[in-house]
This record gives structure tokens, C-alpha cells and sequence, in this order.
């Protein structure tokens, strides 16, 4: 981005362009700069505090524990090749950011974190390819302040593909404006709950299409004087949301993960990285699952994956295969314990540190499970090896603290800064009543 790339941005009609960046509790943030005065800031960037990376969800300030206070600036340094003008906001574009301080990347940064597990991949001459598959309830708003979902139908119900219509066809066509490729839509199983998944790309690309989509979703839905939330779980008796990672492994075109001849369709070194992501996903959930309200969602016999196990298809299971229709081996896999409330940047990062200590390790998965693990009985589980995963954010936490390669992976200063995080947010959160979580985290995410 130069002087005159600008100033053609500014004849288009753009006025401020957003500096973006994701913080530890998955807050999207920004800092808007007018096109004007951006010449001044196209290589340093803006400036933010250091204690944002120790901001919690609930309240704008650094929470004890962190390593992070009032003293401390790093600058937010745009990465040109992912500006966007905005079509939900005209006049307006958007811009991620990355961290830096005194000229060297933060190690506090997610998106640099990503960077570096991706980087690490790329020394196995592998590359992650992966997709963010949301799901997100559409709600009114009440006189009274209650919310209400959008509509009562069924799971893909045309009926509310016709009631919907008008937002989510805005939706599509403004996330394609966007540069995303708008694969398949469905409404979901709960009251107003809708599903759009985006195609695949490539690691950092697709955690920031993350990004992306949550903040278009949301603008446009209240466009439509709706709200849109990706809270995991919402209604107690209606499904939940979850945000499934779909990950395949490539080199060189050749998808590495595919063996026609192998276990489930799937190469060594494709079980060895479930196997590894198998190994450390009880500590991994306090990145992909990590607030006290996504518990509420993974649960036995919900499909949100609530048992250590994996298998071909098999939607109870953690990590669900998906089998090629043509038979020659599978292509991708999903991991279904994760949810929007996620940061994407250490949720997938924290999924690829997993999956290469598993290449590593050699780690093989247990056997796949071609039933529900929840309609065995608990010996049965046991001699099978299936363990029910952490059942709140205070287990997942204590399972990330005692888990040396993810620790490892994050680096001391950002699971310092993170783990302060989300054990705030445990303390304050622990013993709230749904209906008093929802209130407080709807808009949040």
C-alpha cells in the first residue's frame, strides 16, 4: 500500500480505514484511521496499550496475573494484503493487524502465534488448510428487553430459508465482496439458528476470514434490526452453537492426509496428527472452548463431540473423519469442540501445536469409534479408552497449565497473559445462572 493506493481508496469514497486485531478473550477490536492521515501510519501503525492482551470479556481493564499493566505500548502494524473495503460500512475499510514492539513481533500477538505454528509445519514440509464452519442464532429484541429467536421452524427448513432471505442473501454477497467463498447455506437446528460455511484456505487466511465473518455477520444482522450471536449456548433447550475447525494437511498440491489404503482413508502421518490433537485436547479446550458458557454446549448426545475418540462420520465423536464420497480416502477432518467464542488465531495455532507434536511423538490414535460413545455404559468406555473431556472452563484451564507443549507453543508471555484471562473469567463466571451469562455475553460474541 502506497501514497497513490490511497488516495485512489479515498476517490472511491473511503474515509477511515480499521486497524483490526483479536484479543485474548476474542474481542474484535480496532482503531480507525482517516485516509488522509494514513500516509503517517502506513508502516508503523497505530498505537495500543500492552495491557489489551490482558483484557477479559466482561470489563476494559488488564485483570491481575497477567504480566500486563498500564506501563507499556506496542504498535498495531497493518498487513496490507489483507485491506477490504467494507460493504457494510461505506466509507469504512479494514485492515488486520499485527503486533509489534520496538520493531520485533510481540510474542503476545495470536496472529503471529499462528504464523509461527504454521511455520513450524511448514519445516515438515507440511501446510495446515482450514475452515471456521459457524453457526449463529438470529434474535429480536422485545419492548421489554427480552430476546426472542427470529423464527420456530425445523433443521434446513425452507421456511426459514424464505423468512431470511433478505439477510442472509446480504450476508453472502458481502462476505463474497470480501474475498470469501460462500460455500453452502442451512438454517440450523434451533429457533433461529443458521449455518453458512466458508471455503477452506490457508491457515492464517482462514483465522482471519474468522474474523471477518463474525464482524459481518453481526453488522448486517442489526442492519436488519436483528441481532446476531455466536454465544455457544444461549437457549437451554435448543441446540447450541458450535464452530467446527475443518483442517487437512498439503504439500506441494498433494493432499497428505489422504491414503486410499490407509486406516479410515488416512495417512500416517494424518492419524499421527489426530493422535497428537487426540493427546492434548483436554488442555487445547481452554483455546478452542474457552468460556464457561461453552460448556453448556458440549454435552453427551448433543453431537458437540464430548468424549475423547474419533471416527469416520461419527458426530458424537471429538474429531469426526469425513468421508470422501468417491470412496479414495479421506480428505479432511473436523474438530467439533470448539466454538466462536474462540480467539481463531490460538484456537487453530493451538490445534496445529497439538497435531505436529503428534507427527513427533508418533502418536497414534486409539481405535475409531463407529458408535455413540455416550450410549456405552462408563466401563465400557473404559476399556475402550474414551474419557469425557473437561466439563467446565476450571478443568480445561488446569489441563492447559500441566500440558508443557502447548505451553510451550504459546510461548511464557502470551499463556501468561491468556491463562490470567480465562481464570478470571472462570471466577466470575463459574456459578452464574444462564440467563444472567447471556445477558451479559449475547453481543459479545
Amino acid at each position: 500500500m502506497g501514497e497513490e493506493d490511497l488516495n485512489n481508496l479515498e476517490e472511491e469514497g473511503i474515509r477511515f480505514i480499521r486497524i483490526v486485531w483479536c484479543d485474548n478473550a476474542n474481542a474484535i477490536r480496532g482503531k480507525a484511521v482517516h485516509i488522509r492521515m494514513m500516509p503517517h501510519y502506513l508502516d508503523r501503525g497505530v498505537g495500543i496499550s500492552a495491557a489489551q492482551q490482558a483484557v477479559p470479556i466482561l470489563y476494559d481493564a488488564p485483570v491481575p496475573g497477567g504480566g500486563l499493566g498500564p506501563v507499556g505500548e506496542i504498535q498495531l502494524i497493518p498487513d496490507w494484503s489483507t485491506y477490504v473495503s467494507l460493504p457494510y460500512a461505506p466509507g469504512h475499510g479494514r485492515v488486520m493487524g499485527n503486533m509489534y514492539h520496538q520493531g520485533e513481533p510481540w510474542p503476545l500477538c495470536p496472529r503471529h502465534f499462528l504464523a509461527t505454528q504454521a511455520q513450524q509445519a511448514a519445516e515438515l514440509g507440511l501446510e495446515a488448510i482450514a475452515a471456521f464452519e459457524n453457526e449463529f442464532y438470529l434474535l429480536k429484541q422485545t419492548a421489554e428487553g427480552r430476546i426472542e429467536p427470529s423464527d420456530r421452524t425445523l433443521f434446513a427448513s425452507t421456511q426459514a430459508m424464505d423468512l431470511h432471505q433478505g439477510v442472509i442473501d446480504q450476508i453472502a454477497e458481502a462476505l463474497i465482496a470480501q474475498g470469501l467463498l460462500v460455500e453452502q447455506y442451512y438454517p440450523e437446528s434451533g429457533p433461529g439458528q443458521q449455518e453458512i460455511s466458508i471455503l477452506y484456505n490457508r491457515a492464517l487466511a482462514a483465522a482471519d476470514q474468522q474474523v471477518a465473518f463474525r464482524e459481518t455477520v453481526r453488522a448486517i444482522a442489526h442492519q436488519h434490526h436483528l441481532t446476531a450471536s455466536f454465544l455457544p449456548k444461549i437457549f437451554a433447550d435448543a441446540a447450541g452453537s458450535g464452530c467446527h475447525v475443518h483442517l487437512s494437511l498439503w504439500h506441494q498440491g498433494e493432499n497428505r492426509l489422504s491414503d486410499s489404503n490407509g486406516l479410515l482413508g488416512l495417512s500416517e502421518v494424518g492419524r499421527q496428527f489426530i493422535g497428537g490433537i487426540l493427546h492434548h485436547l483436554p488442555g487445547l479446550m481452554a483455546l478452542t472452548a474457552p468460556t464457561c458458557n461453552s460448556y453448556r454446549r458440549i454435552q453427551p448426545q448433543s453431537w458437540s463431540g464430548a468424549f475423547r475418540c474419533w471416527g469416520l462420520d461419527n458426530r458424537e465423536a471429538a474429531i469426526r473423519v469425513i468421508g470422501n464420497p468417491e470412496g479414495t480416502g479421506s480428505t479432511h477432518f473436523e474438530l467439533k469442540t470448539v466454538d466462536a467464542s474462540a480467539n481463531p488465531y490460538i484456537a487453530l495455532g493451538g490445534m496445529i501445536a497439538a497435531g505436529l507434536d503428534g507427527i513427533y511423538q508418533g502418536l497414534e490414535p486409539d481405535e475409531p469409534l463407529e458408535i455413540d460413545p455416550g450410549s456405552l455404559t462408563e466401563e465400557e468406555r473404559q476399556k475402550r479408552q474414551i474419557e469425557r473431556l473437561p466439563q467446565n472452563l476450571g478443568a480445561a484451564i488446569e489441563a492447559l497449565s500441566q500440558d508443557e507443549i502447548l505451553l510451550n507453543a504459546l510461548g511464557s508471555p502470551l499463556a501468561q497473559a491468556y491463562l490470567a484471562v480465562r481464570k478470571a473469567e472462570w471466577e466470575a463466571l463459574k456459578d452464574v445462572e444462564l440467563e444472567d451469562e447471556v445477558k451479559l455475553l449475547l453481543e459479545r460474541y
